[in-house]
Formats: C-alpha cells, sequence, structure tokens
C-alpha cells in the first residue's frame, strides 16, 4: 500500500508538471523535455558506462539547433533519417538473441540520436504547423498513459501469453493488446477536441505511438537487463528514473513524426 501511494503521488507531481509545461507557455515546454533529455542521458550513460562529458555537449548543441535555428525542412528530415536509422538499429538489438557488446562511438551515437533525437522530435511535434499545438501533444501523451495503464490492468487481470519473457517477463499479449485498444478508445475521443487531424488519422497515430512506445519499453528494458540494474534512476520515488518513465515517448516521438510529415503530403 504505502508503494502504490508513493507511485500515486508522483505520478501526479509528474503530470501535473507536463500539463503545466505545455499550457503555461511553449518555452516552459521546450526547457523541461531539453531537462529530461539530459536526465535520461545521464541515467544511460550510467547504465551503459559511458566515459566523458561529450555526449551531453552534443546532445545541448543538436537540441538547440533543431528547436530555435534550423527551419530547413530537408535537414530536419535528416535527422529523423539518423534517429529513425538509429532506433531500427535497436530493434536489431532488442530481437538479437547472442551477446552484443558496443564500442563506445556506438554508445555515443546511440545516445545522442536515440534519447536526444527522440526528446528534440518530442519537443518539435507540437510546432509542425508553425504554431503551438496544445492538444496535438497532450494527445500523444495520453495515449501513451492510456496504454501503460491498461496493459497493466488487462494483464494482471486476464494475461497469460508472455510477450517478450527473455526481455520483460511481466508483459503479456494480452495487456499489450489491451493497452492498444483502450488507447484506440482515447484517440477516437481526443479526435472530438483536436480536429486539424482526421478520427482515421487519430486511430492510425494512436497505433504508431502505441506499438513504438511498447518497442521503447522493451529497449530500455534490455539495457537495464544487460546493465543487471532494475531502473534507469531514483529520481522519481516508484517509478525508478527519467528514462523509465519516457522510455515509450523518445522511441514513439520520431515515428510519430514522421506520420505526422506523411499526414501533411498525403491530407
Amino acid at each position: 500500500m504505502k508503494e502504490i501511494f508513493k507511485r500515486s503521488i508522483t505520478g501526479v507531481i509528474y503530470v501535473v508538471l507536463l500539463l503545466s509545461a505545455v499550457f503555461l507557455n511553449s518555452d516552459a515546454f521546450d526547457f523541461l523535455f531539453m531537462a529530461f533529455g539530459l536526465a535520461c542521458l545521464f541515467e544511460y550513460k550510467r547504465i551503459v558506462k559511458l566515459k566523458g562529458y561529450y555526449i551531453f555537449v552534443a546532445y545541448l548543441a543538436l537540441w538547440w539547433s533543431y528547436i530555435y535555428l534550423i527551419e530547413d525542412e530537408w535537414i530536419i528530415n535528416s535527422l529523423l533519417i539518423l534517429t529513425l536509422i538509429t532506433n531500427i538499429f535497436l530493434l536489431l538489438f532488442l530481437f538479437l538473441k547472442r551477446e552484443y557488446i558496443f564500442n563506445p562511438i556506438e554508445k555515443f551515437l546511440i545516445g545522442l540520436f536515440f534519447l536526444g533525437g527522440g526528446c528534440i522530435f518530442l519537443t518539435m511535434i507540437p510546432y509542425r504547423s508553425g504554431g503551438f499545438e496544445k492538444i496535438l501533444i497532450m494527445g500523444i501523451f495520453i495515449l501513451i498513459w492510456v496504454n501503460d495503464s491498461f496493459a497493466y490492468f488487462v494483464g494482471k487481470s486476464i494475461g497469460h501469453t508472455k510477450l517478450f519473457p527473455s526481455v520483460s517477463p511481466k508483459k503479456t499479449i494480452e495487456g499489450s493488446l489491451g493497452g492498444l485498444f483502450f488507447s484506440l478508445i482515447a484517440a477516437y475521443i481526443i479526435s472530438k477536441y483536436e480536429t486539424n487531424l482526421t478520427i482515421i488519422q487519430w486511430l492510425i497515430l494512436a497505433t504508431v505511438v502505441v506499438i513504438t512506445g511498447n518497442l521503447g519499453d522493451l529497449i530500455e528494458s534490455k539495457f537495464k537487463r544487460k546493465a543487471n540494474v532494475k531502473d534507469s534512476g531514483a529520481i522519481l520515488p516508484g517509478h525508478g528514473g527519467i528514462w523509465d518513465r519516457l522510455d515509450s515517448l523518445v522511441f514513439a516521438a520520431p515515428f510519430a513524426f514522421l506520420t505526422l510529415i506523411i499526414f501533411s503530403y498525403v491530407s
């Protein structure tokens, strides 16, 4: 009971912080996810034993350039391609059965594009049409939260078939399908308030976010299993580290950004 109470209090504070940043102003939102990116990189650096502080400098330079300086679509798409290639590489790592040891350069590039790139594209999503689309980014947060919550409850209630027992023994196929189902319901409801996307587009976006978010969760679990740690950090009582909270979002963000680009071309 004490652990549930602690998790609930931390969860409420986390959600209030996000809501405040989104609805206060765009600069607060930008700064929050810049800070979250630094925290994720700090935890990642400790888990993979990456030496030096160059990755923080590179991330801050990349984040500042892409959020405030670069507007050229070709350059933005180049970063998107590098981030997606890194994520695909991590999917190969996830499903690879044999042991794979990352060298220092790979650790640096994975941290920069997987976590750094993920936070950058998460920050860029609400600016996709020039303004700051609060409901759009909140909708993506809600899809992840609904998926996580109902995957847990459905998995606890009727889950029997393990999804990926070698990486995350508690996750079940039934739980994952339950999370997706309720996320689609949430997407339908959100579409009534964020009408720049059609109902079909919201359902597609929800599917992309949930599936890639689940994969991001599994990838972080594999990193932690290799390092023999339970949580990425201890900054959030009852929840672990910042990366533990953002693992789904940072992996899903570039895929969501790509989906929104496709929508803009086919609309």
